[in-house]
């Protein structure tokens, strides 16, 4: 028989997996770092796929992170007025493919309820006299601050699938679904609305030496594209950040200088900015 290979300590392979798998097993006190890199052993040596290995390490990588740090921001949300014509609703409900709409009172951080795009299919097709404030269920509302793997047990046993995160003096700061906690551990989960190629679309050429920038570009893959330094902290997509900047929702039209960058709006509607023509000056 072969000699068994050995581990840097001298002893074969096999039994330092071995002591390994006991000392997980038997409960012995170990550190998160460790278990991980338990994993990340049984993955070079084949013993776990990758796909497996980057899910185990994405439901560890959970408790880590809070709601504020995966949610989508408030200036992203597509949005309905409760007293909005239900023509209007349904014009905005295809056009953005959504499943689910927080709808609002006078202001936007009066959340009244959820609208489920199927409720008004329905209505539609019945020709039925229901308005939205008849069709909306109980929102649920969720502080920036919840770790997401309290969050994910939350959905799963109220079986809500979108949450409202409310900031701390009980403004609304963004939106989450369910979707977007797993994303967290098993990657992008793309539907028949996402463009295949939206990562590759975020930053596009112009012929005239300007870029085409999708406003949901995250601003570090613009600061990375390029080598710029606008803070990360604060806003999560160049989207957000332009708009906070202009004060309000700009127009299509509008533009901003900022650094050596010149922002013009490409294309909005009365929701959000959707598309950004970016010039970019010498230094």
């Amino acid at each position: 028989m072969a000699d068994e290979p050995d581990s840097p300590n001298g002893q074969p392979e096999h039994r330092s997996w071995l002591e390994r798998i006991g000392a997980v097993l038997s409960g012995e006190p170990t550190t998160r770092g460790d278990v991980v890199e338990f994993l990340r052993d049984a993955g070079a040596d084949g013993l776990i796929g990758t796909d497996t290995l980057r899910m185990m390490e994405g439901a560890i990588a959970i408790s880590d992170l809070t709601v504020d740090d995966v949610m989508v921001p408030r200036a992203q949300i597509t949005m309905l007025q409760i007293d909005q014509p239900m023509t209007e609703a349904l014009a905005i409900v295809l056009e953005s493919g959504h499943s689910r709409f927080p709808v609002h009172g006078e202001d936007k951080d009066e959340i009244l309820g959820i609208l489920l795009a199927k409720d008004l299919l329905r209505v539609v097709v019945e020709h039925s006299d229901q308005t939205i404030r008849d069709l909306l269920r109980p929102a649920f509302l969720i502080p920036e601050s919840k770790r997401l793997d309290v969050l994910l047990r939350e959905f799963r046993m109220s079986r809500n699938h979108m949450g409202i995160v409310i900031d701390e003096y009980g403004g609304v700061a963004g939106l989450l679904t369910i979707e977007d906690v797993l994303e967290q551990i098993v990657g992008d989960i793309d539907d028949e609305h996402d463009d295949a190629n939206d990562e590759v679309a975020h930053i596009r050429a112009g012929a005239d030496g300007q870029f085409v920038v999708d406003a949901l570009t995250p601003i570090s893959d613009f600061n990375e594209r390029f080598d710029a330094d606008f803070d990360e902290d604060e806003y999560d997509t160049i989207g957000g950040l332009v708009t906070a900047a202009i004060g309000h929702l700009p127009e299509a039209g509008e533009e901003l200088a900022m650094g050596r960058f010149v922002f013009r709006v490409a294309n909005a509607d009365a929701r959000r900015v959707h598309a950004f023509h970016v010039g970019v000056r010498a230094e």
